[in-house]
């Protein structure tokens, strides 16, 4: 049966749960989550990033998560918990799904970046 976006995001946001900004800072501050920008680019590029965040865009996420990939990023541990974020949270839903689908065990959705940065979220602009 076929699926549609609508159908994908809402079992996409029933498994990963979201995350509140100042959840995310505590994780951070402890050392205790990895956290996954997957927006593209020229996103980053206009508005920063989370600081200390690993940008990842969504199109490479399985192949840096894979540790058998060519391509895997060693900051990706199915043991560790990683959060994701995207512009307003959809992305970052699917990307969460994703990794739970790949054994992922703790997988967490900021939502957008905005409510980051309005939040008092440390940005990185480089």
């Amino acid at each position: 049966m076929p699926s549609s976006v609508k159908d994908m995001l809402s079992a996409a946001n029933a498994s990963v749960p979201r995350i509140t900004p100042a959840e995310a800072a505590d994780l951070m501050e402890r050392g205790e989550a990895l956290v996954v920008d997957v927006r593209d680019a020229p996103e980053l590029d206009a508005v920063g990033k989370v600081a200390g965040a690993k940008h990842v865009p969504r199109g490479m996420l399985e192949f840096r998560a894979d540790p058998d990939s060519p391509y895997h990023d060693p900051a990706f541990d199915r043991d560790h918990t990683v959060i994701l974020y995207c512009a307003s949270g959809g992305r970052s839903a699917l990307a969460g799904r994703t990794l739970q689908e790949m054994g992922y065990r703790d997988v967490r959705n900021l939502g957008g970046f905005k409510d980051w940065a309005e939040n008092g979220g440390a940005v990185d602009r480089s």
